[in-house]
């Protein structure tokens, strides 16, 4: 009995399970064990004893400890979810408009392509546990001259879009962005090459078609490119998630109980909750975002 052929539908599916087999191989064997021990070790006391260590289980006690007793997580958390909301819109707006720019042709892109992307390539952990405060921020603030610390807080940038009738919410979001633009700027090295990339796999055919019906350059880019970079932005969105919360203090909080404090038991279930709001985010952030992703077939 002769089996239906497959079509091409159906290949293209076999062919992305064939790409993600060895990273399913590899969480499998690598990295399901120490998920199910840590889960383990957040429901119990860790102590060390003689030749290694004891575990006794404590239920969820650890967990309702974390927003009883501990100060510092709760606070920590809302602030690691907050940065998160305001930074990744901001990152990624300012990478496709970068991306944008960079995918124009004029003498010396290739260097402007890499001044964009040299803050991932400098990004090393000498250099990303300097405090850029007291290189940016020192010169500014030790001058005791509100005039000069006028300049790196945009106060005259306030006041003009509060002039110009914008909403409070939109003048303190938009100078946000400004005041934190070093840090806006060394967040979006990858996500820049991305768009890139796929700004330059969009068919020259289709603004060619576009200019000859009389679109405007304005009308180009939000008929033509924003709908072929919405997978991208949504790809670009998850990483950018998954980068804002692998660099914060709560990181920091939960090594620290684990290797200074010694609470082992604290630490994990620190990290499931952690864990748990990433992926409640993501889940809710992707499902809203891949109802308007566009695919061109």
């Amino acid at each position: 009995m002769f089996r239906k052929p497959l079509t091409l539908s159906q290949k293209k599916q076999w062919y992305g399970v064939l790409f993600v087999t060895p990273l399913i191989l590899g969480l499998v064997i690598l990295f399901l064990l120490p998920l199910i021990q840590s889960f383990r070790f957040s429901l119990s006391s860790i102590h060390l004893v003689e030749g290694g260590f004891a575990v006794d289980y404590k239920g969820w006690s650890n967990y309702s400890n974390l927003f009883t007793t501990n100060p510092d997580y709760p606070r920590r958390l809302t602030e690691s979810v907050t940065n998160m909301i305001v930074n990744v819109p901001i990152i990624i707006i300012f990478s496709l408009f970068a991306a944008v720019l960079l995918n124009q042709k004029f003498r010396g892109r290739a260097l402007a392509r890499a001044i964009f992307f040299l803050p991932v390539i400098l990004a090393s952990a000498a250099i990303a546990n300097l405090d850029i405060s007291s290189f940016v921020g020192g010169s500014t603030m030790s001058g005791g001259s509100e005039g000069n610390g006028g300049l790196m807080q945009s106060f005259e940038l306030k006041k003009m879009l509060t002039e110009s009738g914008l909403a409070p919410m939109f003048v303190d979001y938009i100078t946000g962005a400004v005041d934190r633009i070093y840090e806006i700027i060394s967040s979006s090295g990858v996500q820049i090459l991305i768009f890139l990339a796929g700004l330059q796999s969009v068919s020259p055919a289709l603004y060619e078609a576009s200019r000859i019906e009389g679109a405007t350059g304005y009308e180009i880019f939000w008929k033509v490119t924003f709908p072929m970079m919405t997978p991208l932005i949504l790809t670009n969105m998850v990483y950018s998630i998954i980068d804002s919360f692998s660099h914060n203090s709560i990181n920091s909080l939960i090594s620290e109980t684990a290797f200074k404090s010694f609470e082992f038991g604290q630490s994990a279930a620190m990290s499931w909750v952690y864990f748990a709001v990433v992926t409640a985010i993501l889940g809710i952030s992707t499902a809203i975002i891949s109802r308007k992703v566009f695919y061109y077939d």
